[in-house]
């Protein structure tokens, strides 16, 4: 079996050192000085106190990997539709594309049934070139829940967690999403088969929405956000704007707002994926967190005025940081330089 890994970073790095314990033929597309360290010194993995080295077929040019029966794309959301003509090497006609991303993924529509079957959402999927170019029919839905990070060029942390939930979008239990489920086991990692991936997908993003933006306007952590009744009351009035959107396309809740908010309470005094990225100068993740709810919401005439106050602002503030374009334009310039 071939796997490759599409984006080495902290998850996908984390996701290549466990799956190269397997018998797959696992590869990894990374770049710059990271993929230099992995080039020299192999890729590293200090977990549980321990530390697992190895020397994964590596590469910058997928080209030289050839066709794959597994793509794990561990890219940003937003970085994706920029690499599209990059992947096509990858990509035979039994490949299957594993959407590792935070936020709804381009394929969501796809077997979906009902009035939005086949819609593509700008937001994410600008121009629907992932539609087009990556195939709907290809995807395999996964929610990332593991905690890790980049601790030097070649060397990946591990903080907490190994689950990453499983499905296709049709619900079906398919041949290949349980062989990719045996696999992820084999490596010592969780990943239950859903046949319901979607109501996961939220369940995550539910989080996502609101406490992202906020902590990048306020710098406070979750405990705080979480704690404080001004910002939780807010985020409240987010996810329930959220809540209601995914309701309308058929998803349920397992759990409610309040146990949702104090599970994040209770994860402590952690920065937020997009407060680091706007600490650390790196494009963030607003379009696939917040600006596709927004989006969706547009879509079923459900208006959301609290998410739409926080992403006008939570967008400027990027803006001025220079770390953030609307999906489209962001798009027509990777395109224009690939």
């Amino acid at each position: 079996m071939k796997v490759c890994i599409y984006g080495a970073g902290a998850i996908g790095g984390y996701l290549g050192v466990e799956l190269a314990r397997t018998q797959a033929d696992v590869s990894m597309v990374a770049r710059g000085a990271h993929l230099a360290a992995m080039r020299e010194n192999g890729l590293r993995l200090l977990i549980g106190g321990e530390e697992h080295v190895v020397r994964p077929r590596c590469t910058d040019n997928p080209a030289e990997l050839g066709l794959q029966d597994f793509v794990i794309i561990c890219l940003k959301a937003h970085s994706i539709t920029g690499v599209l003509a990059q992947m096509q090497p990858l990509l035979g006609p039994r490949t299957r594309i594993v959407t590792a991303v935070n936020g709804i993924p381009y394929w969501y529509f796809h077997k979906h049934g009902g009035r939005y079957e086949g819609t593509m959402l700008e937001s994410i999927d600008p121009g629907g070139r992932q539609w087009r170019e990556l195939g709907p029919e290809r995807a395999i839905g996964c929610i990332v829940y593991p905690a890790t990070e980049i601790e030097a060029p070649g060397v990946i942390r591990h903080v907490h967690g190994d689950r990453f939930p499983l499905g296709e979008p049709s619900g079906e239990i398919t041949a290949d999403v349980e062989q990719l489920a045996k696999l992820f086991a084999a490596a010592g990692m969780q990943a239950p088969v859903l046949d319901r991936i979607r109501d996961e997908i939220w369940l995550k993003l539910w989080g996502n929405v609101c406490l992202n933006p906020i902590s990048a306007l306020t710098c406070a952590t979750l405990d705080v956000i979480c704690s404080d009744p001004a910002t939780r009351a807010l985020s409240k009035a987010i996810m329930l704007e959220t809540q209601t959107i995914a309701e309308t396309f058929g998803v349920k809740f397992r759990v409610d707002v309040e146990r949702r908010i104090e599970g994040a309470r209770k994860v402590g005094a952690h920065k937020t994926s997009m407060l680091q990225d706007l600490e650390r100068g790196r494009p963030m993740e607003i379009d696939p967190l917040v600006s596709v709810v927004q989006e969706m919401g547009r879509l079923t005439g459900i208006p959301t005025p609290a998410l739409d106050a926080v992403l006008a602002l939570v967008a400027q503030r990027a803006k001025l940081a220079g770390l953030y374009e609307t999906a489209p334009l962001a798009a027509a310039k990777a395109q224009a330089f690939a």
